[in-house]
Protein backbone atom coordinates (compact mmCIF):
# COMPACT_ATOMS: atom_id res chain seq x y z
CA UNK A 1 0.00 0.00 0.00
CA UNK A 2 1.27 3.36 -0.87
CA UNK A 3 1.08 5.72 1.68
CA UNK A 4 -1.00 8.79 1.84
CA UNK A 5 1.87 11.35 1.81
CA UNK A 6 3.34 9.78 -1.34
CA UNK A 7 0.26 9.00 -3.06
CA UNK A 8 -0.79 12.78 -2.56
CA UNK A 9 2.30 13.83 -4.11
CA UNK A 10 2.35 11.70 -6.68
CA UNK A 11 -1.18 12.43 -7.83
CA UNK A 12 -0.65 16.07 -7.66
CA UNK A 13 0.46 15.82 -11.49
CA UNK A 14 -2.31 13.41 -12.07
CA UNK A 15 -3.34 15.85 -14.80
CA UNK A 16 -0.32 15.50 -16.93
CA UNK A 17 -0.38 11.41 -16.57
CA UNK A 18 -2.91 10.37 -19.67
CA UNK A 19 -1.87 12.17 -22.92
CA UNK A 20 -5.41 12.08 -25.14
CA UNK A 21 -6.47 9.75 -27.20
CA UNK A 22 -6.82 13.12 -30.09
CA UNK A 23 -2.58 13.29 -29.74
CA UNK A 24 -1.77 9.47 -29.50
CA UNK A 25 -1.19 8.00 -33.07
CA UNK A 26 -3.41 4.54 -33.52
CA UNK A 27 -4.44 2.45 -36.26
CA UNK A 28 -7.70 0.41 -37.01
CA UNK A 29 -7.65 -3.04 -36.55
CA UNK A 30 -9.02 -3.09 -40.29
CA UNK A 31 -6.20 -1.06 -41.73
CA UNK A 32 -3.72 -2.25 -43.77
CA UNK A 33 -0.48 -4.22 -42.42
CA UNK A 34 1.29 -1.73 -44.35
CA UNK A 35 -0.21 0.95 -42.95
CA UNK A 36 0.70 -0.01 -39.51
CA UNK A 37 3.90 -0.31 -40.69
CA UNK A 38 4.03 3.07 -42.20
CA UNK A 39 2.89 4.58 -39.32
CA UNK A 40 5.07 3.25 -37.01
CA UNK A 41 8.17 4.32 -38.81
CA UNK A 42 6.65 7.68 -39.31
CA UNK A 43 6.02 7.80 -35.04
CA UNK A 44 8.93 6.12 -34.21
CA UNK A 45 7.02 4.04 -31.72
CA UNK A 46 7.56 0.50 -30.96
CA UNK A 47 3.77 0.34 -30.20
CA UNK A 48 0.58 2.17 -30.77
CA UNK A 49 -2.90 1.38 -29.65
CA UNK A 50 -5.06 -0.17 -32.36
CA UNK A 51 -8.87 0.69 -32.12
CA UNK A 52 -12.16 -0.42 -33.93
CA UNK A 53 -15.30 1.17 -34.60
CA UNK A 54 -13.58 4.58 -35.01
CA UNK A 55 -12.79 4.58 -30.89
CA UNK A 56 -12.75 1.24 -29.28
CA UNK A 57 -9.74 -0.09 -28.21
CA UNK A 58 -8.93 -3.83 -29.32
CA UNK A 59 -5.20 -3.91 -28.05
CA UNK A 60 -1.99 -2.80 -29.73
CA UNK A 61 0.41 -3.10 -32.58
CA UNK A 62 4.35 -2.75 -32.76
CA UNK A 63 6.92 -2.52 -35.56
CA UNK A 64 8.30 -6.36 -34.36
CA UNK A 65 4.95 -7.97 -34.93
CA UNK A 66 4.62 -6.44 -38.37
CA UNK A 67 8.39 -7.86 -39.11
CA UNK A 68 7.25 -11.11 -37.78
CA UNK A 69 4.55 -11.16 -40.54
CA UNK A 70 6.91 -10.14 -43.22
CA UNK A 71 9.23 -12.76 -42.56
CA UNK A 72 6.64 -15.75 -41.60
CA UNK A 73 5.51 -14.46 -45.30
CA UNK A 74 8.75 -14.45 -46.97
CA UNK A 75 11.75 -16.00 -44.88
CA UNK A 76 13.98 -15.29 -47.31
CA UNK A 77 13.57 -11.38 -47.74
CA UNK A 78 12.49 -8.26 -46.50
CA UNK A 79 9.30 -6.91 -48.54
CA UNK A 80 6.65 -4.63 -46.77
CA UNK A 81 4.95 -5.59 -50.65
CA UNK A 82 4.40 -9.02 -48.82
CA UNK A 83 2.20 -7.26 -46.12
CA UNK A 84 -0.66 -6.21 -48.38
CA UNK A 85 -2.97 -9.14 -48.24
CA UNK A 86 -2.98 -8.88 -44.18
CA UNK A 87 -4.68 -6.52 -41.64
CA UNK A 88 -3.72 -4.67 -38.54
CA UNK A 89 -6.35 -7.66 -37.11
CA UNK A 90 -3.98 -10.26 -37.78
CA UNK A 91 -1.25 -9.10 -35.73
CA UNK A 92 -3.17 -7.44 -32.38
CA UNK A 93 -0.82 -7.89 -29.16
CA UNK A 94 -3.08 -8.19 -25.68
CA UNK A 95 -2.28 -5.32 -23.60
CA UNK A 96 -3.99 -4.52 -20.36
CA UNK A 97 -5.92 -1.06 -19.94
CA UNK A 98 -7.07 0.69 -17.17
CA UNK A 99 -10.41 2.58 -16.82
CA UNK A 100 -10.54 6.12 -16.09
CA UNK A 101 -11.11 5.65 -12.62
CA UNK A 102 -7.81 4.09 -12.66
CA UNK A 103 -5.53 3.95 -9.06
CA UNK A 104 -1.94 4.63 -8.49
CA UNK A 105 -1.23 1.35 -7.34
CA UNK A 106 -2.60 -0.09 -10.16
CA UNK A 107 -0.42 1.97 -12.69
CA UNK A 108 2.58 1.54 -10.95
CA UNK A 109 2.11 -2.33 -10.97
CA UNK A 110 1.46 -2.08 -14.80
CA UNK A 111 4.35 0.60 -16.13
CA UNK A 112 6.90 -1.97 -14.73
CA UNK A 113 6.02 -3.77 -17.60
CA UNK A 114 4.77 -1.93 -20.51
CA UNK A 115 6.13 1.74 -21.53
CA UNK A 116 2.48 3.20 -21.61
CA UNK A 117 -1.16 1.57 -20.56
CA UNK A 118 -3.84 2.44 -23.04
CA UNK A 119 -6.68 4.60 -21.05
CA UNK A 120 -10.09 3.46 -21.54
CA UNK A 121 -14.08 4.52 -20.67
CA UNK A 122 -16.29 1.68 -19.03
CA UNK A 123 -17.58 1.04 -22.39
CA UNK A 124 -13.88 0.39 -23.83
CA UNK A 125 -13.84 3.99 -25.99
CA UNK A 126 -10.52 4.81 -25.98
CA UNK A 127 -9.63 7.96 -23.74
CA UNK A 128 -5.82 8.31 -24.00
CA UNK A 129 -2.24 6.59 -22.48
CA UNK A 130 -0.52 6.86 -19.45
CA UNK A 131 3.08 6.80 -19.70
CA UNK A 132 6.21 5.56 -17.74
CA UNK A 133 7.95 8.98 -18.94
CA UNK A 134 4.40 11.13 -17.29
CA UNK A 135 4.54 8.63 -14.43
CA UNK A 136 8.55 9.08 -13.66
CA UNK A 137 8.05 13.06 -13.80
CA UNK A 138 5.62 12.73 -11.25
CA UNK A 139 7.69 9.93 -9.23
CA UNK A 140 10.87 12.56 -9.50
CA UNK A 141 8.61 16.01 -8.43
CA UNK A 142 7.65 13.89 -5.58
CA UNK A 143 11.09 13.07 -4.19
CA UNK A 144 12.37 16.77 -4.88
CA UNK A 145 9.62 17.98 -2.55
CA UNK A 146 8.79 15.39 -0.22
CA UNK A 147 11.04 16.59 2.87
CA UNK A 148 10.54 19.87 2.00
CA UNK A 149 6.79 19.55 2.60
CA UNK A 150 6.65 16.92 5.22
CA UNK A 151 8.42 16.12 8.58
CA UNK A 152 9.98 12.87 7.77
CA UNK A 153 11.31 10.93 10.36
CA UNK A 154 13.07 7.45 10.73
CA UNK A 155 10.52 4.72 12.16
CA UNK A 156 12.12 4.00 15.06
CA UNK A 157 12.46 7.86 15.50
CA UNK A 158 8.92 8.60 15.15
CA UNK A 159 7.95 5.53 17.09
CA UNK A 160 10.32 6.80 19.97
CA UNK A 161 8.79 10.45 19.65
CA UNK A 162 5.13 9.64 19.68
CA UNK A 163 5.84 7.38 22.95
CA UNK A 164 7.76 10.48 24.15
CA UNK A 165 5.11 12.49 23.91
CA UNK A 166 2.27 10.13 25.39
CA UNK A 167 4.30 9.77 28.50
CA UNK A 168 4.20 14.00 28.25
CA UNK A 169 0.79 13.68 28.13
CA UNK A 170 0.36 10.48 30.32
CA UNK A 171 2.81 11.59 32.87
Amino acid sequence: MIGYTVKKLLMDKADTFVIPAQNVANVSACNPLYHAMLVLTQVKFSMIPVLEDGDKYVGLVGLGNVMEKIFEVSPESIDPENLKDYTVQDVIVEAPSITVDWTIEEVLHLLVDYAFIPVVEEDGTFVGILTRKQMLKAVNYMAHVLESQNHVLPKECAAADSEEKARIVIG
